[in-house]
């Protein structure tokens, strides 16, 4: 079947085509630049990296458009705080986020658009809003009149009168200025208190910055024109943030914002709110300097269908990390087993493609998609370790060199790609993968009481410096002995 997608605004699966045949444009919002990336912002960014890389193995040129908002009220905070400008605060976040999105092995945007570089395009929408009646000025700022768009709410299945309920405990004064409750701001005036952090820009309707909705309106337009093919985001922006850009886009356009909108599910650490005030809050590049593998935690992230929630524990990460080893195995075989020089048929018909293919035109379930891969992987793992053992290949070269690269285009789809291993050296020694792979080796021969097989593999290791203790309860630990040492 082709490629469907479920889509927020039509509350069902829906089969994928793009305005225009062989090219596909998303946008999707990015982050706030105030600090640094979370566990929520890899889930987010992972699942429309996939979604991007997907399109592009099924053959379409994509272009991906993802926004930074650098003009905003935590940014500000941040840097009155620090005694810093706004856009020091906002350029070092953005770096932190490059580094940690290249970690991830995400791929860069077709472009990073700043909301301060679309002031004169904000300012003209703004504008336009004005002009047709949709917005007006209160004391310097801008709103938006929520009761003059008629179709408010259709994104999230929210009506006004049902809105209203939660549409308390707003500041005071701001409320006052406003119309309607839940009119939301467009443009907001310089506050005294604000100068030397950031300067405010110049508009017909006075000094001030934009407010946030407004930035990713503007974007779209500036990049794509009316319409996008797929807008996307966590399911947080459905509303108010997505609902709003609608609002303001649609009433300017007379067309839709975007034909489809993708909403990924939330990330929970041990089944509770990732926040700070629980103090279970984690940024990607906390646990990578723990020395976790961005791989597995990519993979990880993948486990689970991007609409579904993810929960996070330790359990979890050391899973995946299990399960990256096995994976990043597989990948690396062509650096064990010689393959034949040529290259293999067309991957998308091997039959392990075409399945993956199938799990991935139902609405990116990378769950199922990483089944079939780590299938494929084990099958590849038993053919390098009876190489490996002198047993030579169980079928073809050819037919294990086709599975191989079968396996490397599909792991690329998801974003997972295997370093290459760490050689062997006399001042080195085996890398721990190595010495793992070795002692595995070793268990498996133990096992079937090859014992002359288990004692050149021990003596080997011992060779290269690792000393193996055997447990009472079948596992082997293993140490490195000293250079110069009697083992």
């Amino acid at each position: 079947m082709p490629l469907h997608l479920y889509n927020t605004l039509s509350r069902r699966l829906e089969a994928f085509t793009p305005l225009h045949p062989e090219r596909v444009t998303i946008y999707a919002c990015g982050v706030t630049v105030y600090d640094y990336c979370h566990l929520g912002h890899a889930r987010s960014y992972v699942a429309w990296d996939v979604l991007r890389r997907y399109l592009t193995f099924l053959g379409y040129t994509v272009h991906y458009v993802q926004n930074f908002t650098d003009i905003d009220d935590k940014i500000l905070r941040r840097a009155h705080e620090n005694g810093e400008t706004m856009v020091t605060v906002s350029d070092r976040y953005i770096a932190a986020y490059h580094e940690d999105m290249a970690a991830l092995n995400i791929l860069p945007a077709s472009a990073y658009p700043r909301a301060t570089e679309v002031i004169p395009e904000i300012i003209d929408l703004i504008q336009g809003l004005l002009d047709r009646g949709y917005a007006y000025v209160a004391g310097g700022d801008v709103y938006y009149a929520v009761a003059q768009f008629p179709s408010y709410g259709k994104l999230s299945g929210r009506q006004l009168e049902q809105l209203m309920a939660g549409a308390s405990g707003r500041i005071e004064e701001e409320e006052q200025r406003k119309r309607h409750p839940l009119d939301f701001a467009l443009w907001k005036a310089a506050k005294p208190e604000e100068m030397g952090v950031y300067d405010p820009w110049e508009a017909p309707w006075g000094k001030g910055r934009p407010g946030w909705h407004i930035e990713c309106s503007a974007m779209v337009r500036q990049a794509f024109g009316a319409t996008v093919d797929i807008h996307c985001g966590g399911m947080d922006l459905i509303f108010p943030h997505h609902e709003n850009e609608i609002a303001q886009s649609e009433a300017v356009t007379q067309q839709p914002l975007a034909r489809f909108w993708l909403h990924n599910g939330f990330v929970t650490v041990n089944a509770e709110k990732m926040s700070k005030s629980l103090g279970n809050f984690t940024t990607i590049r906390d646990l990578l300097a723990q020395g976790v593998d961005p791989m597995a935690l990519r993979l990880l992230v993948l486990q689970a269908q991007y609409r579904k929630p993810l929960d996070f524990t330790p359990e979890a990460l050391t899973a995946a990390a299990k399960g990256w080893q096995t994976l990043a195995e597989a990948l690396r075989l062509n650096q064990q087993v010689p393959l034949p020089p040529t290259p293999p048929q067309d991957v998308k018909s091997h039959p392990s493609c075409q399945a993956f293919c199938q799990a991935m035109d139902d609405d990116l379930n990378t769950a199922a998609a990483l089944a079939v891969i780590f299938e494929l992987a084990k099958t590849l793992n038993r053919e390098q370790h009876r190489y490996l053992h002198g047993g030579g290949l169980g079928r073809s070269p050819a037919a294990v060199s086709r599975d191989w690269h079968t396996l490397v285009a599909l792991a690329q789809v998801l974003g997972l790609e295997a370093k290459e291993a760490p050689k062997t050296s006399p001042t080195m020694g085996l890398s721990d993968e190595e010495i793992q792979n070795l002692i595995a080796a070793r268990t498996a021969a133990r096992q079937a009481k090859n014992y002359a097989e288990s004692d050149r593999l021990r003596d080997l290791l011992l060779a290269q410096g690792v000393k193996l203790v055997d447990q009472k309860d079948g596992t082997t630990h293993w140490f490195r002995v000293p250079a110069g040492s009697t083992p």
